[in-house]
């Protein structure tokens, strides 16, 4: 049987597996990935549209480790402190970086939240306004669910976490949603179980279009999504929110293998990375770190980093 900090490590290092599995194939489009990988993209290899090493972090995982580093911190300002430390990113206070250097690669709505985060100095009067849906702040939103186990607390924090920068409902709701189901895999629920207490949450906060998006997810199959190219989804798996949380939702019900699940969300193209990262955060919870391809984990930039804040966050539990 699995331990939570399994299941918790495995949720950040799924996070960060499927962020590296699909930057490889990042903005391609599902018949260009079938022609240049007819197979898929089959192993952690690096490369893509900005030249990533094996294993590194794109901004998925990078923000994903902000929201970490916060609460793994002490303060009386758990939110604050998370936007500084997206802001010294955005800034290139980062490692494996030139001090002062931008990123390679950063979302227009993340960019526009934390520029205006920079200005008011205050994650409470930033984000980049409502109709700004992108999956920016979903791809980091499960530190919360492993740190916090009050349902309420969890709640809040997610939802102004994810306001930081992506303000508008949907990405708010889908966040505080996404992070239910993370909770309830953590405490060792079924996939299906999971699903239904974030959908319960979705209908709770009334946020348009997320309870669909998850109901939408109970009935879609990776694998043929991967093989047909057909998702019927509104944006395409291009970087909406809902998109997005759909995706995930169709691969923790999908029961084969964390690889093989991951790897199809990537095939389906667009947004590979980060579509892959919320997906692979979900799968990686339910598998635990021991579903996760070790040879994958031992490329992963912030593998030994992540495995240890886990341990520290389940050290009551």
């Amino acid at each position: 049987m699995t331990t939570r900090r399994e299941r918790a490590e495995g949720a950040l290092l799924g996070v960060h597996a499927g962020d590296s599995l699909g930057a490889t194939v990042e903005f391609m489009s599902w018949g260009d990935i079938r022609e240049a990988y007819p197979d898929g993209v089959r192993d952690i290899v690096g490369g893509g549209p900005f030249h990533w090493p094996a294993g590194h972090a794109t901004d998925d995982t990078d923000l994903t480790r902000a929201v970490l580093l916060a609460h793994l911190e002490p303060g009386d300002d758990l939110v604050l402190t998370a936007a500084n430390h997206m802001l010294n990113w955005l800034e290139g206070d980062w490692p494996g970086r030139q001090p002062g250097k931008a990123p390679r690669d950063v979302g227009n709505t993340t960019r526009r939240g934390l520029l205006r985060f920079a200005e008011t100095r205050d994650p409470r009067d930033s984000g980049a306004g409502v109709g700004q849906a992108g999956n920016g702040s979903l791809m980091r939103c499960i530190p919360t669910a492993i740190a916090v186990r009050d349902r309420d607390e969890r709640h809040r924090l997610s939802a102004e976490i994810s306001a930081i920068t992506h303000n508008d409902p949907r990405c708010v709701a889908a966040c505080v949603s996404y992070n239910d189901i993370v909770a309830a895999l953590l405490d060792g629920a079924d996939a299906a179980t999971a699903v239904e207490a974030g959908l319960r949450t979705a209908h709770e906060l009334k946020a348009a279009g997320v309870a669909s998006s998850i109901t939408y997810g109970q009935h879609l199959k990776p694998e043929m999504l991967a093989r047909t190219g057909q998702t019927f989804l509104d944006d395409d798996a291009a970087g909406f929110v809902l998109d997005s949380l759909s995706l995930a939702v169709a691969a923790v019900l999908d029961p084969r293998p964390f690889s093989d699940v991951v790897k199809d969300i990537v095939r389906i193209g667009n947004d590979t990375d980060t579509n892959a990262a919320i997906a692979g955060g979900l799968l990686g919870t339910r598998e635990s770190v021991l579903g996760i391809p070790p040879h994958w984990v031992a490329k992963l930039q912030f593998a030994e980093e992540f495995q240890a804040a886990a341990a520290r966050l389940c050290l009551n539990g």
